[in-house]
């Protein structure tokens, strides 16, 4: 889904690295799921059930710790994201498999948690920088595609602007205004629209 050279964030190592790991994806999922930005400090370590005092250990504000926990909800979709791309060799399949865990990775996150990340700006930069390395990857699957003539010849430069500004209006919330997909859904929806589109 991303380059993961485009985020930063705490890299667990050392002596209480497994208990730093899984506070960090025990915060995602929360915030994942409820948002972020009627929580307090207090309120999130009340639900994590550890002290404020973990919490600054882990970043020194609110602001930091949400942001960080932004860029490790994005490190581990990447991850799960490139492996199902690496599972396939067909080109189709491969583009499918992109845009299918895409929308897989997205999908467990509620409506609140993407509103609050288009409200905050450091969190927004994070996704808008992951939709643009995302756009990025999918003009390359083309490409491959295009090369092996599994896909027809198509005009990449103005495919990936598309693929890219449906991408933008999806990280901004616009898609989920005008048409009340979730942005997993919109995903699957790009992903047909661009298979049958490049279909032979």
């Amino acid at each position: 889904m991303i380059d993961t050279s485009a985020v930063d964030g705490p890299r667990p190592t050392g002596r209480g690295a497994a208990r730093r790991s899984e506070l960090f994806d025990e915060l995602v999922d929360l915030l994942v799921a409820e948002g972020f930005a009627h929580f307090t400090l207090d309120d999130l370590a009340a639900r994590l059930h550890c002290s404020k005092r973990t919490l600054y250990g882990l970043a020194g504000s609110k602001e930091q710790l949400v942001r960080t926990a932004v860029v490790h909800f994005f490190r581990r979709a990447t991850a799960h994201v490139e492996g199902a791309l690496a599972a396939e060799s067909d080109p189709a399949r491969r583009l499918a498999a992109y845009l299918g865990a895409v929308s897989a990775e997205l999908a467990p996150a509620s409506p609140r948690f993407f509103d609050d990340v288009a409200a905050f700006e450091p969190a927004a930069e994070v996704y808008d920088r992951n939709t643009r390395a995302a756009a990025q990857r999918i003009q390359q699957l083309i490409d491959e595609g295009m090369a092996s003539g599994a896909f027809r010849e198509v005009h990449v430069a103005f495919a990936a602007d598309v693929i890219s500004s449906v991408m933008v209006r999806i990280q901004r919330r616009q898609v989920a205004a005008t048409t009340g997909l979730t942005d997993a859904q919109a995903y699957a929806h790009l992903a047909e629209l661009l298979l049958h589109g490049l279909a032979r």
